[in-house]
């Protein structure tokens, strides 16, 4: 090659721009939980744990809980809901920046709700991201299904001796979000099959019925026995309508 030859092929490379590496783009995406037959679930239940991850991976890229109210009752639960409608006016919400160069995808974890260790359901989807296309608005909305069970009565591992029978079986029950039973109310609690599936020293005992109570949210029953044993409760709430389900469990001990 002549040398003026390789002078301008050096003055040609030089002066040639590289190819720019992808630069990342702050991108945002926006998580929401909302439980099944009900509203969404916020601070006043103590938030859903939203999980981001880069699916093919599973390395976490942004988590946190969400924050905010449950919502409008009338816009979620009693308005007929149109294409492009929004339902999440002050509805809690979590919201993340990716910095991502190109499409990723994303599996969204959603645990909720989070302080209910008992009623906790893992839910999830997936979604692609594409840089400087946020999800934004109602954003990737995971329903949440189930009923937050709580036992109150017997206590775990409460001791009686059989003549201070009956003993009293009493549950709460509440929406995932936190929303309330009442008796004939928007979430009729009265609608509801609560039971108590009763085992004595690990076979089967008894089933009873709960009754829903003047007191929002509460059912019970009495349990009639006589028979020292160890005796595992296990209450139940079941919507027939929606095959929406909740459970908690406790065990005590007549002596």
């Amino acid at each position: 090659m002549r040398p003026i030859t390789r002078f301008f092929t050096l003055l040609l490379l030089l002066i040639t721009p590289l190819p720019l590496l992808a630069k990342d783009i702050p991108t945002d995406i926006v998580v929401r939980a909302k439980a099944k037959d009900a509203k969404f679930i916020g601070t006043s239940i103590g938030g859903a744990m939203v999980r981001i991850r880069e699916a093919d991976s599973g390395r976490i890229l942004a988590e946190g809980l969400t924050r905010g109210s449950t919502g409008n009752t009338e816009i979620i639960m009693e308005k007929p809901h149109s294409r492009y409608g929004s339902i999440t006016e002050g509805a809690a919400k979590f919201e993340a920046t990716l910095d991502i160069s190109e499409p990723v995808f994303l599996t969204v974890e959603v645990v909720a709700p989070y302080i209910k260790k008992q009623a906790r359901v893992l839910a999830q989807t997936q979604t692609w991201l594409v840089p400087g296309k946020p999800i934004a608005g109602d954003g990737v909305v995971v329903e949440i299904p189930g009923m937050v069970v709580d036992l109150l009565s017997p206590q775990t591992h409460f001791y009686a001796t059989a003549d201070k029978g009956p003993f009293e079986i009493r549950a709460n029950v509440v929406m995932m979000c936190g929303c309330p039973l009442t008796d004939g109310g928007l979430w009729d609690g009265s609608q509801l099959e609560v039971a108590a599936i009763v085992k004595k020293d690990g076979q089967a005992f008894k089933t009873l019925p709960l009754k829903m109570q003047e007191t929002m949210n509460t059912f019970s029953t009495k349990l009639e026995t006589s028979a020292p044993g160890v005796y595992e409760i296990l209450v139940y709430a079941y919507d027939p309508k929606t095959g929406n389900t909740g459970v908690d469990r406790g065990s005590f001990i007549v002596k």
